[in-house]
């Protein structure tokens, strides 16, 4: 059984940068296509950042805006979102998740069944 577990979160004023760490256990996490989503109060789940097994990233325009960055170490089991230049609506519970699925839709969370259960940003302006 895959299990993810996300830390790293925290408060931090507009401008400022955090780095989130998702561990990940259970499986071969070098074969892990990997993503970050968030979710804000009230808001559906979004896609932030993927990263394939092969390290190749993909970023969603419309949150990362050049500001955040995806990595993994394999020897490590770990993937991380370092995010910079934080914003007030960045506020959201950033979750990790292993893809499962090859529907096509990597920014989708349908193609995601293992999920961490997230931690908080919280930015203040």
């Amino acid at each position: 059984q895959v299990q993810l577990v996300e830390s790293g979160g925290g408060s931090v004023q507009s401008g400022g940068s955090l780095g989130l760490s998702c561990a990940a256990s259970g499986g071969t996490f070098s074969s892990y296509d990997m993503a970050w989503f968030r979710q804000a109060p009230g808001k559906e789940r979004e896609w932030v950042a993927y990263i394939s097994q092969a390290s190749a990233t993909v970023y969603s325009t419309n949150v990362s805006k050049g500001r955040f960055t995806i990595s993994r170490n394999n020897a490590r089991n770990t993937v991380y979102l370092q995010m910079r230049d934080l914003k007030p609506e960045d506020t959201a519970v950033y979750y990790c998740a292993k893809r499962t699925k090859y529907n096509g839709a990597y920014y989708t969370t349908t193609d995601y069944a293992y999920w961490g259960r997230g931690t908080q940003v919280r930015v203040s302006s």
